[in-house]
């Protein structure tokens, strides 16, 4: 399997389950969420995680032979988005902050941009 067919089939993934979990937040009844802006917590993940899919989707449609940069930003945005994601939906249906996870995968999403345009410079196409 390419790496691009992987980011296609993830992407696809990613944006269900982001589809699922709108549906959740707009359905939910408010005390069902660990925390009284929990719903708000979701919208925000929810929104943050289908940008993502919809960015690893382009990718993985767009690049026949990515560069090293580009196949890295992509491989480190699938573990950003859920990371990230992941620690606010647990955030916000428990209560609990998971530390420093919710950082570490928006880290790694700034740092798979940063790579991603760093890659396009460096194309000679």
């Amino acid at each position: 399997m390419t790496i691009g067919r992987v980011w296609r089939v993830a992407a696809a993934f990613m944006a269900a389950t982001a589809v699922i979990m709108g549906a959740v937040a707009a359905h939910l009844p408010i005390e069902r969420f660990g925390l009284p802006e929990g719903r708000d917590i979701v919208r925000e993940a929810v929104q943050m995680q289908m940008w993502h899919a919809l960015a690893l989707l382009a990718l993985g449609m767009g690049l026949r032979t990515p560069s090293r940069l580009q196949a890295l930003a992509g491989c480190m945005m699938l573990p950003g988005i859920m990371l990230f994601c992941g620690a606010l939906y647990v955030t916000a249906f428990s209560g609990h902050h998971l530390g420093s996870v919710a950082p570490t995968g928006g880290s790694l999403l700034i740092c798979s941009w940063v790579l991603l345009g760093v890659g396009f410079l460096a194309r000679h196409d």
